[in-house]
């Protein structure tokens, strides 16, 4: 794996994008710039939190997928669903209605990616025991939040706890089931059905690992409408009653805001939407809270029922996700294929390597050089007015220093570094001109006032 960039699941089409700077102002790690009036991603700052993508008015951010068609490479073909893919759907369709459309596109096999909860739950809160030293310890279930954490909180890192999450787990525990049952390895293949960008970009370059067990990615608004438009087309079909759920309401829940503190021992706390998380850490970074002994840290709101390539409004896949947790008197009795009696061999997979920082406000790979950089960063910082316009492209003031400190643009970009100069003679308004054609591309000054 790469260890300069990260893989990003998100991209913006340039035929597309109007340079509105929308993205370039709510991106939390400042991952965005505006060049010949289009957005372009600074790959190494990204998270893929997604928030450019919910704000863009005309849909030229996108997400990556995989084709559907890949499925097909496989003779067994498994498809990961999280609960929030089932909380997707109204009332009036049932769980097995959904699984037997799944079966219908091409899959051989059903999996809920909370399996993996059922023995995860229990692994992270002994590890948590194991490591008193380390306080509070910080859930890796979001990867937009461990990306966070290693770009722009990097004495944090320490903190995330090093376990596969229940997707993972939930991967090998279907494949190993099938290879017990006869199955090759080679013939199987497991597919999720991804909420968030993030997940997309874990899968293809997980932290701590080299590979993951997942082959591919499905978006879930791709798949919500297609299962929904067969169930819909289908009403004098008779589909088969839902079957009782294995998972325990702990599981069901564990995907949604509170689902892992709820679970843990000790003073635990829950934080989801990014700027609220940003915040928070700010706060742990700066050692002005103690005392806290596990942190659950989703960047959406209501966590992953609030994903960005959701359908359903979150707040109803939430209730209906807590609803059904209710109705779960007990989990179906466990049988030989209970994922418990895999807990052997999946033991061996639990753990990832040591999650590293990556910083993004790397100025050198020399510390001397970088000293002097910073210096340098600070000196401009002097001149530059702490407007935060965006006018010159970078989203603040310190990130158009630390740019030009780079050789990534030059401080002449800022309006008001022009006017000054202009004042003293040694600038012009036809520079002037040529710089904005160059942030904001010929259109945005091509008018015709009259």
């Amino acid at each position: 794996m790469n260890n300069k960039f990260f893989h990003h699941a998100l991209y913006f089409s340039k035929e597309t994008c109007i340079g509105c700077t929308h993205c370039m102002r709510v991106c939390p790690t400042q991952a965005i710039r505006v060049r010949n009036g289009k957005a372009e991603l600074l790959p190494n700052r990204c998270i893929d939190c997604g928030e450019c993508y919910r704000v863009c008015p005309v849909d030229a951010v996108k997400v990556e997928q995989d084709d559907f068609n890949l499925i097909y490479n496989y003779k067994y073909r498994v498809v990961l669903i999280p609960g929030v893919f089932l909380g997707q759907f109204p009332e009036d369709i049932n769980q097995q209605q959904i699984y037997s459309v799944l079966i219908e596109l091409g899959f051989t096999h059903v999996c809920e990616v909370e399996t993996g909860a059922e023995i995860l739950k229990s692994v992270m809160a002994d590890y948590i025991d194991e490591n008193l030293h380390i306080r509070p310890m910080i859930s890796s279930f979001c990867p937009a939040i461990v990306r966070l954490i290693q770009v722009k909180f990097p004495s944090l890192v320490n903190h995330l706890i090093p376990l596969k999450q229940p997707l993972d787990i939930a991967g090998f525990y279907a494949k190993q089931l099938l290879i017990k049952q006869g199955a090759e390895q080679d013939e199987i293949g497991v597919f999720y059905i991804t909420p968030c960008a993030a997940k997309i970009a874990a899968i293809k370059s997980p932290v701590g690992e080299t590979q993951s067990v997942i082959d591919g990615v499905i978006n879930i608004d791709f798949a919500y409408n297609k299962v929904l438009t067969i169930i819909r087309q289908s009403k004098s079909k008779k589909f088969p009653s839902a079957k009782e759920s294995n998972l325990s309401p702990e599981s069901i829940l564990w995907a949604l805001t509170t689902g892992e503190s709820s679970v843990m021992r000790g003073r635990s706390l829950a934080i989801d939407g990014i700027s609220n998380v940003i915040e928070f850490l700010e706060q742990l970074e700066n050692e002005e809270m103690s005392n806290i002994d596990f942190l659950e840290l989703r960047a959406c709101d209501e966590s992953c029922a609030g994903g960005i390539l959701t359908s359903s409004n979150r707040f109803f896949t939430s209730e209906r996700l807590r609803n059904r947790a209710k109705s779960v008197q007990h989990p179906a009795e466990r049988n030989e294929n209970d994922i418990h009696n895999f807990r052997e061999y999946l033991s061996k997979h639990f753990s990832i390597e040591k999650i590293k920082p990556r910083s993004m406000l790397k100025l050198d790979e020399n510390i001397g050089s970088a000293l002097e950089k910073m210096k340098k960063v600070n000196e401009l910082m002097e001149i530059l007015p702490y407007v935060d316009c965006g006018i010159c492209g970078s989203p603040t003031c310190q990130s158009l220093a630390e740019d030009t400190v780079r050789n990534e643009t030059e401080i002449s970009r800022c309006i008001f570094i022009q006017r000054i100069l202009e004042q003293k003679g040694t600038f012009t308004n036809e520079e002037s001109v040529k710089i904005m054609k160059e942030i904001w591309g010929e259109g945005k000054l091509d008018k015709d006032l009259k």
